[in-house]
């Protein structure tokens, strides 16, 4: 199962090269699944990841000035705060058993079960896309008091399951300061790198970090990310989108099957 986790790690950068994001979603699931550790370690650990990864994945878009650096920052200004405070204090904050009515759930199954409910909105997000017209406004519009909860939102969603949110960072930097989508997604993976490794940051004097792990992990995944960015080029990436969100929403289920009944 070890050999799969590492596997599925390459597919994970694979997507983030090929499609601008979405293969982060898979990262705690693959961590908890396949390679059985705790739910909360493992969004830890997808912070960083993800971040690395990210970060990696952005610099082509760097090299051709597909990156709004303004927008960046005026989204994640409070996306950082959000992710850090999450990460330091809310994820620390939750009791062992959660009280919901007459029901009681442990930490790490709620956790799983939130993330599931992140997926099928990304899937949504993700099957969608397609049919989201692109704005061909070059004067970046900032609808300011929206962006800042939008980032909040974000923030928190990142802290709390460790995945990138790539999915709600594009419409919103498309829909609120009306960017290109290319622009978008450039602009998207920045925020996503630096606002995932202030989290993790927040996770380093409350988790125990398996470094030959996480740095074992992130390089399979840089791997992937590298041979998605090439085939890129050859490969309409709004249809694979299209088709990866329904996989997405697949694995969702499978989270709800076995957190729920199994």
């Amino acid at each position: 199962m070890e050999l799969v986790g590492f596997m599925a790690a390459i597919i994970i950068g694979f997507t983030m090269g090929l499609i601008g994001g979405g293969g982060s979603i898979l990262t705690v699931p693959v961590m908890v699944y396949f390679l059985n550790i705790d739910p909360v370690l493992a969004t830890a650990y997808s912070l960083f990841i993800v971040g690395l990864t990210s970060l990696i994945g952005s610099f082509s878009y760097m090299m051709k000035q597909q990156l709004d650096y303004k927008t960046a920052l005026v989204f994640a200004i409070p996306s950082f705060i959000a992710v850090y405070s999450t990460r330091k204090f809310l994820v620390p904050a939750i009791p062992d058993v959660v009280t919901l009515g007459q029901f009681e759930l442990e930490k790490g199954m709620m956790l799983m079960l939130f993330f599931g409910v992140v997926m099928i909105l990304a899937a949504f997000s993700m099957i969608k896309s397609g049919k989201r017209p692109e704005s061909e406004e070059k004067e970046v519009v900032f609808n300011y008091p929206l962006i800042l909860i939008e980032g909040a939102l974000v923030g928190v969603i990142t802290g709390l399951v460790g995945a990138g949110g790539g999915f709600l960072i594009i419409p919103a930097l498309v829909l609120l300061a009306r960017l290109p989508m290319k622009l978008a997604v450039g602009t998207s993976l920045i925020i996503i790198a630096v606002k995932s490794l202030i989290g993790f940051i927040g996770d380093l004097s409350t988790q125990s970090i398996d470094w030959s792990f996480v740095l074992a992990f992130s390089l399979f995944a840089i791997f992937g990310i590298f041979g998605g960015s090439f085939a890129s080029k050859y490969v309409q990436g709004e249809k694979l989108k299209r088709g990866f969100g329904w996989f997405v929403a697949v694995m969702a289920l499978f989270i709800f099957y076995k957190e729920l009944w199994n």
